[in-house]
């Protein structure tokens, strides 16, 4: 039986994570910032929670790092643990760059020092992208990142890249693009949609309010990208793998993708922060705009290029963007209910 420890475990990835490992066999633990109040919501809704070893684990914390490396001495170790939303990283960019950057150095000298045998996985980005230099985005890419989030993820990319060649580790990095599902979080703009769409499909009068509808991401389904992670961790050797489905799509359409599951039709009207949603049925606002929701430094256009993994690891994903939108916006609908 293998040994799995999963960083960010009570998170969207983590959760998914567990669940896969668990179905393959493996003794699986986990990091949550409080064991005596752990969040475990997501893996209450995936069924997994008691399978699960939780213990307390702070990637700013060096001794506690240690002592879990050092008494683990685990097969596996993914860290998906992060200041994970970009917006927050403009407010908090100190603690972004400690917990996003240092904290993956922390747990790889870790490994270095007390479990040389462990295989590392670090969490990395399409955001270390951020203003492209190349369409689409591949492991050779230039990084350009416009977030402290995304600079900080650099580091953490880089060190993770440097400790494998420097120390025989097997420590891989996945840059991955953005990957959704029903667990995930609520500040982050897909779930936002889907959350506010289901309660005007219940009834509510209150219009969904977003920023730059224009902004295109690569957008996949949480579940395949764990199964990427997991992928990379059984090669020979640690490499730098793109986890993408290689189609763009606005915000704008994944909002009306949504809406279209809901039976809420929309026509879109006006531009920038005059832009809006009308429900065609009932001549309703359903989505307006406000410039408070954009970001100092916007990201444009992401599109990911996974070649590489789909004949190296024989991955590739298996859900569009419109099905991802209909699954979350039905199944917010339904815990709305």
């Amino acid at each position: 039986m293998k040994k799995a420890f999963i960083s960010g475990i009570t998170g969207q990835d983590g959760a998914y994570l567990a669940q896969l490992l668990l179905a393959k066999g493996y003794e699986v633990h986990g990091g949550v910032r409080r064991i005596s109040h752990p969040f475990t919501e997501r893996l209450n809704r995936l069924g997994v929670t008691d399978d699960v070893q939780l213990h307390e684990f702070d990637l700013s914390e060096i001794n506690n790092i240690n002592r879990l490396v050092r008494d683990g001495q685990y097969d596996e170790f993914y860290n998906l643990a992060a200041q994970s939303f970009v917006g927050s990283s403009w407010d908090q960019p100190h603690y972004a760059a400690d917990v996003n950057g240092l904290g993956v150095l922390r747990i790889l000298d870790a490994i270095r020092t007390f479990s040389s045998h462990t295989r590392f996985y670090q969490a990395s980005t399409s955001e270390m992208f951020g203003l492209v230099h190349e369409v689409p985005q591949k492991e050779t890419t230039l990084l350009h990142p416009r977030s402290p989030y995304g600079v900080a993820k650099v580091y953490g990319h880089y060190i993770t890249m440097n400790y494998a060649e420097s120390f025989d580790l097997h420590a891989s990095s996945g840059i991955l693009f953005n990957h959704e599902s029903p667990l995930r979080g609520k500040e982050f703009v897909t779930r936002k949609a889907t959350l506010a769409l289901a309660a005007i499909a219940r009834g509510s009068d209150t219009p969904l309010v977003l920023g730059n509808m224009d902004a295109r991401r690569d957008w996949g389904f949480a579940g395949d990208y764990v199964d990427g992670m997991w992928r990379m961790l059984q090669q020979d050797k640690p490499d730098v793998y793109v986890l993408s489905t290689n189609v763009t799509t606005t915000i704008r359409d994944f909002v009306t993708s949504a809406a279209a599951a809901l039976d809420l039709p929309l026509e879109w009207t006006g531009e920038g922060v005059d832009e809006k949603a009308i429900n065609t049925k009932t001549g309703a606002t359903v989505v307006e705009v406000s410039e408070k929701f954009f970001r100092p430094a916007e990201v444009d256009l992401l599109i990911g290029d996974a070649t590489k993994a789909k004949e190296k690891l024989g991955w590739t994903a298996t859900m569009t963007v419109a099905q991802l939108a209909e699954l979350m916006a039905k199944s917010d609908y339904d815990l709305i209910g």
